[in-house]
């Protein structure tokens, strides 16, 4: 059966709505000032010595509905390692621990991911370290995908992420009477919308950036202008 013709434009309009809001992936951009890799290991069985390594870079893909499609590629800057002492840093990049100086990043790519529910997945991929190649799975949880309730409000998804691996898979095997091999890491991340791309399932009052004032006309009266909105403090 045909249709008439003043029926086949809204058919054509009530389909594309059936499309959901979400149904592609979107880039986000990692915040290096709210992403933090931090890691713990054994000193000497006395306790677990703690570090951590901030302004990471780098982007992820993520379609909340469909975790399979996700991708994310970090680099980590191995040289800002910190473990709360300037000498106990200068030992952890010296050549025979993380060799900071001829291998001052790591890499994270992912390979492939496995949902688990709506909120966790397990990503896995590889992670390159002092020049040596390995898999590993980061066990993710989903914190929160919303707008940001600072300017310039862009979507941000944050994630939790766990995971554990063998200094010495990635020939860093000094030191084994007071250093472990197993290697705890943690890692919290942010990231913001990549510029450029659009967003369906964003308001259309609620932009991602905010719009700049308008001019008034040369005679129109001058208004006080209102309060300026809080902003994040500089770390």
């Amino acid at each position: 059966m045909r249709l008439p013709r003043q029926f086949l434009l809204p058919s054509c309009l009530l389909l594309g709505m059936s499309t959901p809001a979400w149904s592609a992936p979107a880039q986000y951009t990692l915040d290096p000032v709210h992403t933090r890799v931090q890691f713990a290991i054994d000193h000497a069985g006395f306790s677990k010595a703690i570090g951590t390594v901030s302004g990471s870079t780098g982007t992820i893909v993520f379609d909340p509905d469909d975790w399979s499609t996700a991708r994310v590629a970090v680099s980590i800057p191995i040289a800002r390692v910190d473990l709360g002492d300037a000498k106990w840093n200068q030992a952890t990049l010296a050549r025979n621990l993380l060799d900071g100086e001829r291998h001052p990043v790591a890499t994270f790519v992912s390979t492939r991911i496995e949902p688990i529910d709506a909120r966790r997945a397990i990503v896995h991929g590889d992670l390159t370290l002092r020049g040596e190649t390995r898999e590993v799975a980061l066990q993710v949880v989903l914190n929160g995908l919303k707008r940001y309730p600072l300017p310039p409000f862009r979507r941000t998804v944050g994630f939790s992420a766990t995971a554990a691996l063998s200094r010495a898979e990635f020939g860093i095997d000094a030191w084994k009477s007071v250093i472990g091999d197993a290697v705890e890491l943690r890692l919290e991340v942010e990231a913001s919308r990549s510029r450029g791309g659009s967003d369906a399932g964003d308001d259309a009052d609620a932009p991602d950036d905010v719009p700049d004032a308008e001019v008034p006309a040369a005679d129109a009266p001058v208004e006080e202008a209102p309060a300026p909105p809080p902003t994040e403090p500089t770390p």
